[in-house]
This record gives structure tokens, sequence and C-alpha cells, in this order.
């Protein structure tokens, strides 16, 4: 029974050394070493200047009985000396986020920046592209416009300069003023074309047999015959006709090649068309005179 009593004795003392061991303090030159690490550690690394604004972890000196690494420790004792390295990973991890955040802000508003700015410049390129448009259209219409004016000095200086661009003759028999219908289709032909078209002269010269003025007075009848075919149905204006009652006059064309001139029996009717320049004019827009 006592051996008993003394083994449990033993037992229990062995057990106690741990628990005397962790609350034991340390030597003043340990405690002095701490001390002095402590100050340096702070000096080093100010509070203000570490990544969470706190002062760093302290390393602890002490070291105890069993160590840094105590293998009778509790949770309790384990968790409070870990809560400190938790708390600081907590916050770097806030700071991690927050500075992520702040970066991807900047990247974004750099972005839209770039884009405002790519924006503003393909903007100053249509504006170049488009003035550049204007600046030639104003140059075409330049042109243009003085190339017109010279089309109308040109047509103005020959205004009364008419060309023969169309010619029928209309034969009568002797005595009669009356068309045939080989007449009518003739100056069909002619006339229908020039009703909407500017600046034409319609020329009439009568031609009869005979002398004198029954000659004239017969050609003139013959002239006066095809114009009033012409005004009531074509609407040709009287003042584009122009008549002549030319008598017994002798041909033209046997008077130009230089043969003797004839005198024609029986009676017709020249009808010449003359036009100047005016139409072109109306044809490229600018209009003319009538």
């Amino acid at each position: 029974m006592r051996n008993r009593a003394v083994v449990a004795l033993f037992v229990a003392f062995l057990l106690s050394l741990p628990a005397l061991a962790q609350q034991s303090s340390s030597t003043p030159s340990d405690q002095s070493q701490a001390s002095s690490q402590s100050n340096m550690g702070a000096q080093s690394a100010p509070a203000g200047e570490t990544a969470t604004g706190k002062a760093p972890l302290q390393y602890e000196s002490r070291q105890g009985f069993w160590g840094k690494i105590n293998p009778f420790a509790r949770k309790k004792y384990v968790q409070r000396q870990t809560q400190p390295i938790r708390d600081r990973l907590n916050e770097l991890d806030e700071l991690t986020a927050a500075n992520s955040k702040m970066i991807k802000d900047v990247d974004s508003r750099s972005q839209q920046g770039i884009q405002m700015a790519s924006n503003k410049a393909n903007e100053a390129d249509q504006h170049a592209v488009d003035a550049g448009n204007k600046a030639t259209q104003a140059q075409n219409t330049a042109q243009q416009a003085n190339t017109r004016i010279t089309t109308v000095e040109n047509v103005v200086s020959n205004i009364d300069q008419y060309k023969s661009t169309n010619q029928t003759e209309i034969r009568f028999r002797p005595g009669q003023t009356i068309l045939s219908a080989q007449a009518k289709q003739a100056l069909d032909q002619m006339v229908e074309p020039v009703k909407n078209q500017r600046g034409y002269i319609i020329e009439v010269q009568g031609f009869s047999s005979g002398r004198g003025q029954t000659a004239i007075a017969t050609s003139r009848k013959m002239a006066d015959a095809v114009v009033r075919y012409m005004v009531e149905n074509h609407e040709i204006p009287l003042y584009r006709i122009y008549v002549l009652g030319m008598g017994n006059a002798p041909m033209q064309n046997t008077a130009e090649n230089g043969e003797k001139p004839k005198r024609m029996s029986g009676g017709r009717v020249e009808v010449s068309l003359l036009k100047n320049d005016l139409e072109q004019l109306a044809t490229n827009g600018t209009g003319g005179a009538q």
C-alpha cells in the first residue's frame, strides 16, 4: 500500500512539471534581449509604413521549459497564440481585395479615356473627310459654272448665226395652192420634232411660174398655205416663221453651182429649218431665250 502511494506521488510530480515550466518567468538576460529585439523591430518597421497600417508582429523570445513547441499545450493556448496571425491574414486579404478593386477601377477609367480619345480622333477624321468632299464638290461646281459661262458667251456671240439643219420642198400643180397628202406628210416629219425646242426659225420661200406681180402673188399664196398648215396643225409660233414670195426668181442651187440660173414651171415652196446654239444651253440646263 505504501509503495503505491509513493508511485502515485511521483507520477503527479512529473505531470506538474510542464505547467510549472509554462508559468516560470524568463531570466533577466532573456527579458533584456527580447526587449532590445522588440525595440529594433519597432524602429525598423514603423506602424504607419506597413501594408495594413499596423505594427508588425513581434518575435517572441520566450522559449519556456519545453521550448517554442509545448507538447502538452492546450487547444485554447494554441488558438491564443495563432489568433494574431489569422487576424493579420484576414487584414491582408481585405487589403488585397481593396487594391484589386482599385486597380480595376483605374483600368476601367483608363479604357474609357482611351475609347473617348479614339472616338474623338475618328470624329475628327470624319470631319476632315467631309471637309475634303465639300471642297471637291465646290471645285466641281466652280468648274461647271465656268464651263457654262463659257458656253453662254459663245452662244451670245453667235446668237444671230443660224445653221440649216433640215430642208424640204413642197410641189404644187399649176394654178393650185392646196397642199397634197404627200406635202402634208413631208411637213409633219419636218416640224413635229421641233415643237418643244428653242433657238430655231423656219424659212418659207414660195416660187411660181409666170412673170411680175402675178407670179409673186401666186408664190406668196402657196407659201401662206404651208405656214397656215404648220400653225394650225403643229402650233408653231408665227414669230418663228419667215415668209417670202419669190415669184419666178431663179433657183438658188443652180446659181451657186456656177450654172446659168433656170426658171421653173409650175409652183413650189422651199421650207428650211434653221437653228442657233440656244438649244445647246437648254440641253445643258442653263436656259436661253426663245
